[in-house]
């Protein structure tokens, strides 16, 4: 096998590819471990809306992997998610690179640990690409080496391996799936129907026709395109990973995708070629011995995935293993026309209704989107989710509307600082309704201040009462 040095090969010098990829992913296990701190009791406690106790009573540990099979409790969640926010934060200010070579090793293979304890019990919370995307990404972090080592070719292959199937699948997903994709109209509605629009969301809808039509088709060339050119030799990789690196930022601006757009530039981040620098000292056997395991397995567990990219019914998003070590990626095969929205309401005599307000997704048609992305609103996203099919919502709406009536702390959190209507006390009743949302036009926003505007559609759900 060989070895990257300070000469470089035809991966080019990659210490600094490296450096990039080390910093911004443990940025990304921090932003991840965030949220878990901060959404996880709501959302996944013993007394949450789909309480990890009861989904473990249904799960084997093989089935399920998490530290949490051997006991769980809201305090113990917690202990982990904060001490992943710490580790990640010393990595990110390069803590892995301070110590010696298989100290950073245990230290990037905790990070993931902790990780895959959360998403294996997270449920529909954690059911998004981007959780195995992180697991995968960070799985072979642990194979990377520190300062202290030459970065080892066959790991610095197999992240642009991820990084192909990332966009590869995003592109194919989109010629295989929604017609839109193929005659280059999808972006007439994408902008607007997205799960959660951005600050920049209403202008980006409203650019002409025909430049939505340039980005599309500058999509599919980049998504299939650019990803086959990462495996040339430098300068040719780290032009290609620069494409990606600026439609993914393309994609920051217009829309909140979680952490996705800057996971998948911290793997294009990884091709980056920098300047020479001094030798490495040789590469310790043991360490050149786990890299070739590791990567045989890797290569082993990479047949499905590969498999699916050439079929015709192609899954979007999807995990073969339960540790999450290698995946199928894609993103909106399909494009909705019409936006609808779950609105939830709460009435303390029955008559006059007041509606709950949620950080990220619409509301008062007068709020501008917010940014939010890397941060993952979990909630937000799922409500999206329930107004697209009441399927996505069974399980975990009627127990939200019954914290929403008990007036519950760690629920309530889950919304923006303004967004309960009843800080003196809780509702007497409690309801959910459809409504039709649309950017307004030019004409609407300079008349109205608004950025939206909605209809009345129906009722959701049925009311509860105290």
């Amino acid at each position: 096998m060989r070895w990257l040095d300070a000469s470089g090969g035809w991966l080019g010098n990659a210490w600094l590819g490296r450096l990039l990829f080390q910093r911004a992913l443990a940025a990304v296990y921090l932003v991840g471990f965030l949220a878990a701190a901060r959404q996880g009791r709501a959302l996944l406690g013993a007394h949450g809306l789909t309480p990890i106790p009861r989904f473990l009573a249904y799960r084997t540990f093989r089935e399920a992997p998490s530290l949490f099979h051997w006991r769980y409790s809201d305090r113990l969640f917690a202990a982990v998610a904060w001490t992943g926010c710490a580790l990640a934060a010393a990595v990110a200010a390069g803590a892995a690179d301070a110590v010696p070579l298989g100290a950073a090793m245990a230290l990037w293979a905790l990070l993931w640990a902790l990780y895959l304890s959360i998403v294996n019990v997270g449920q529909t919370w954690y059911s998004f690409g981007w959780e195995s995307l992180l697991l995968e990404t960070g799985a072979l972090a642990v194979f990377l080496g520190n300062d202290h080592v030459a970065p080892p070719v066959t790991t610095l292959v197999l992240i642009r391996w991820i990084l192909f199937r990332v966009e590869v699948g995003a592109g194919l997903i989109k010629l295989r799936g929604d017609r839109c994709w193929r005659e280059l109209t999808c972006l007439y509605y994408h902008h607007e129907t997205q799960p959660m629009p951005g600050p920049f969301s209403w202008w980006f809808h409203r650019l002409p026709r025909p430049l939505h039509r340039v980005e599309a088709g500058a999509n599919h060339v980049v998504q299939l395109g650019a990803p086959v050119a990462l495996f040339l030799p430098q300068p040719g990789a780290t032009v290609a990973a620069g494409l990606v690196v600026v439609t993914q930022l393309w994609l920051v601006l217009s829309g909140n995708f979680a952490w996705l757009n800057w996971l998948t530039i911290t793997l294009a981040l990884s091709a980056v070629s920098g300047p020479a620098r001094h030798g490495y000292p040789a590469t310790p056997l043991w360490f050149q011995v786990l890299v070739l395991a590791y990567a045989a397995l890797v290569l082993a567990l990479s047949y499905r995935p590969a498999r699916n990219l050439l079929s015709s019914r192609q899954l979007m998003n999807a995990s073969f293993d339960s540790l999450h070590l290698v995946n199928t990626y894609g993103a909106f095969g399909s494009v909705t026309r019409l936006r609808h929205e779950v609105e939830l309401e709460g009435s303390a005599d029955g008559r006059t209704w007041l509606a709950y307000g949620f950080r990220g997704k619409p509301g008062p048609v007068g709020r501008r989107p917010r940014q939010f992305a890397p941060y993952h609103l979990r909630l937000d996203w799922l409500m999206w989710f329930a107004a697209l099919n009441p399927g996505y919502a069974r399980g975990w709406l009627t127990p939200l509307l019954r914290k929403l009536l008990a007036g519950d702390r760690a629920t309530l959190r889950l919304l923006r600082r303004d967004g309960n209507p009843f800080p003196d006390a809780p509702p007497a009743f409690v309801r959910a309704t459809l409504y039709r949302y649309r950017f307004t036009t030019r004409a609407e926003r300079r008349s109205t201040g608004a950025w939206w505007h909605r209809e009345f559609v129906g009722p959701y759900h049925r009311t509860l009462s105290r």
